[in-house]
């Protein structure tokens, strides 16, 4: 991934200015600095939560600024975030709010009616014993503790089976 002079303005404040860097893969990378440095504003510009006021992000020749439609929503698949703030369902089990990151590339119909497979509720319990919390997966995420639900997060970014994931103080809880 290249990233070329990314800026991103708020009105008159500018969060991230002219950032370049490239990333080759695999690799892991950390991007440290103060509070109010514009790290999650960047992670939501790669992502394509948040438009760029400028810049370019490049992943093997193709300009991400400029997907639409499918192919945005696919690149966001491929690019599992785990937020700040875990977005998590508070009244949904835990093992329903590891299944809701696979909605993005699901059916309409099913995605209305929370149809899961066996199989893919087998695959979220995997991901859920990886991350050391599969005894909690009927329990309501709001009675988890922050750092459980934190990994729940990371569970359910890892349903989107992503090439890339982004975490946004990966480590603050």
């Amino acid at each position: 991934m290249k990233i070329t002079h990314l800026t991103k303005q708020f009105g008159t404040v500018t969060a991230v200015n002219k950032v370049s860097f490239a990333i080759d893969t695999p690799q892991m990378v950390g991007i440290i600095g103060p509070s109010g440095a514009g790290k999650s504003t960047l992670l939501r510009m790669i992502n394509r939560l948040t438009d760029a006021s400028g810049g370019s992000i490049e992943m093997n020749g193709r300009d991400i600024l400029a997907l639409k439609g499918k192919e945005k929503r696919k690149w966001q698949r491929d690019c599992a975030m785990v937020f700040q703030q875990f977005n998590l369902v508070p009244r949904l089990d835990v093992v329903t709010n590891v299944l809701l990151g696979r909605l993005n590339g699901y059916s309409t119909v099913k995605s209305l009616f929370s149809i899961f497979g066996k199989e893919m509720v087998d695959e979220a319990l995997t991901a859920l014993d990886r991350l050391g919390i599969a005894g909690q997966a009927l329990q309501r995420a709001e009675t988890l503790s922050g750092g459980q639900q934190q990994r729940v997060a990371i569970a359910r970014a890892l349903m989107q089976t992503p090439k890339m994931m982004l975490a946004d103080e990966p480590i603050a809880s």
